[in-house]
């Protein structure tokens, strides 16, 4: 049966129109991207199965062009949609930080770091230049690895600092297998990065641990 024959409290525009977007599942907000489904498989439906094809929401979204057109229902035109709307979540997120003195706003510094690096397959590690006043002034990914290490040079972290003209730093990086607990060599790495910025006067933050669920902040442990 087609949506638009569904019970209205049913329907998910209508629902997130009413309840919110909090209230949706990921098979409902998928659909109301997709907008319609195919010949006999609703918008919804349509979103369940590709779900469950990639294993969950977060591995859809971070899927390759070849692997997201591959799925039935979706199509080159969906892929550009998709990467247009991350975007443009990155891009607010961004204008919020240069605004904003992050101590204040730690919800949108997790919710920001979460946005560009939980999707990613492999590790990644940014670094957030601020200013003097702790607002943004670059994000700045810096090391690249496979899917579970990265070699980490705090020289070329201070060299970056520098360069940016930066009073403090927050490092964050992303575990790929979606456990985001920090390792022993997370921890030491930090305290080798916060001795280097230190000896050119730049304060370090935190560090955050991004996998699935909240990001995890080494300061708030007291490991920094």
């Amino acid at each position: 049966m087609s949506i638009k024959h569904w019970p209205e409290q049913e329907r998910p525009r209508e629902k997130l129109m009413s309840k919110g977007a909090e209230s949706l599942s990921d098979a409902e907000l998928l659909a109301i991207f997709l907008r319609v489904g195919i010949k006999g498989v609703s918008a919804v439906e349509l979103a369940r199965q590709a779900i469950q094809h990639f294993g969950g929401l977060r591995s859809l979204m971070s899927a390759s062009k070849e692997e997201f057109c591959a799925c039935i229902g979706f199509g080159e035109a969906k892929f550009v949609q998709l990467q247009a709307v991350q975007e443009m979540t990155k891009r607010h997120l961004n204008e919020q930080l240069i605004r904003e003195d992050v101590f204040t706003s730690a919800e949108l510094v997790k919710t920001y770091l979460k946005t560009h690096l939980q999707m990613s397959p492999r590790e990644v590690f940014a670094v957030l230049f601020l200013d003097s006043q702790h607002r943004l002034i670059q994000y700045k990914e810096l090391f690249y690895g496979t899917i579970d290490a990265a070699a980490i040079y705090p020289r070329e972290i201070v060299k970056a600092a520098l360069k940016a003209n930066a009073a403090a730093c927050i490092l964050a990086h992303n575990h790929p297998s979606g456990v985001a607990e920090p390792s022993q060599a997370d921890i030491q790495i930090t305290s080798r990065i916060k001795k280097a910025l230190e000896l050119v006067d730049v304060r370090l933050l935190d560090h955050f641990v991004i996998g699935d669920g909240s990001p995890i902040s080494l300061a708030e442990r007291g490991q920094i």
